[in-house]
């Protein structure tokens, strides 16, 4: 494993993540989740990015990977970075959904909770509301990682003029945030502004969505097929996304994939961790065939220039961003 400094910090993170926005909910099978966790910390990924809201249901994720912890890995919790983050819709009534200081510090403890931990390593804030004045939240994450509920702070999502309110409000305060958390991949490129503005300030960058929700894979070259994210009910990925210009940018990518000796998924992982800025990307795997895969990325992540222009040539198209 590949691993890369969280921006000025010291803290490594492998250049592969796992995450648990999707597969490891009370919906998927936990045999299958619980053999990719234990195969990805046996390649040497050593983060888990969580949210209290996974699922479904929601928080159903954050169980299943407390059991995981318990019953497998209760004995390695120092060799693990574990995230979770607050912001989105939780439970019933005015206080389950937003960024308030309420939200957040309730959203933590009942995170450890669920996962049977003292602290996490890093809390973030999942998103502004557009709503909580950011001095609120911030100070929220501070309060948080003094009370030893978290060692880090984080942000994601926030747009570029308050994602630096974020960070001078935390680094006046002595808690600089660690990570900042975007969506970024071949068909989203339009947070590339984050990312650099993150490395401006010290801040590590996690990419999440790198594989555009699997549109950068091989699976929906030929059409949407049954078993794929963009055909379940409890996905994010629209079928309606899944438009004719971005297959067709796809399978030009492929080719070129398929020239470096990788696959899709491969190339588009490699693609986003040729950036210096950025720190790991996440992956969110539903099979073991598929977590092989993605791991056999860190093989070749070196692009030659007439790789990047031929690229460049494709994936430059307004039609293409999500």
């Amino acid at each position: 494993m590949k691993y890369n400094k969280c921006g000025k910090s010291s803290i490594q993170l492998p250049a592969i993540s796992l995450g648990f926005w999707h597969n490891f909910g009370s919906v998927d099978v936990f045999e299958t989740g619980r053999q990719m966790v234990l195969k990805a910390f046996d390649a040497g990924v050593c983060h888990f990015d969580l949210a209290n809201n996974y699922g479904p249901i929601p928080g159903s994720a954050e169980t299943n990977f407390g059991r995981i912890l318990r019953e497998d890995l209760a004995a390695h919790r120092d060799e693990m970075f574990i995230s979770s983050k607050a912001g989105h819709d939780m439970w019933p009534g005015v206080y389950g959904d937003g960024s308030s200081r309420k939200n957040l510090i309730a959203s933590c403890d009942q995170s450890l909770r669920r996962m049977g931990l003292d602290y996490v390593d890093v809390f973030y804030s999942h998103r502004y509301d557009g709503v909580t004045p950011i001095e609120e939240t911030m100070q929220a994450l501070v309060d948080i990682v003094r009370s030893g509920k978290a060692l880090y702070a984080g942000i994601s999502k926030y747009p570029p003029h308050l994602q630096q309110q974020c960070y001078d409000y935390l680094a006046a305060h002595d808690v600089p945030c660690l990570l900042s958390q975007y969506p970024a991949s071949m068909f989203k490129r339009a947070t590339a502004e984050n990312i650099k503005l993150a490395a401006e300030n010290g801040s590590g960058v996690v990419c999440f969505s790198p594989l555009a929700q699997g549109l950068l894979t091989n699976k929906y070259l030929k059409g949407i097929p049954a078993d794929s994210r963009a055909a379940k009910s409890t996905g994010f990925l629209r079928m309606d996304q899944v438009t004719p210009e971005r297959v067709d940018a796809a399978r030009l990518l492929d080719e070129i994939a398929k020239q470096r000796g990788q696959s899709l998924a491969q190339m588009a992982l490699a693609w986003l961790l040729h950036d210096e800025n950025v720190t790991s990307v996440i992956i969110g795997t539903s099979s073991m065939k598929q977590l092989e895969d993605n791991l056999q990325t860190l093989e070749n992540l070196s692009f030659s220039d007439e790789e990047i222009l031929n690229i460049l040539k494709i994936i430059d198209n307004p039609a293409l961003e999500m």
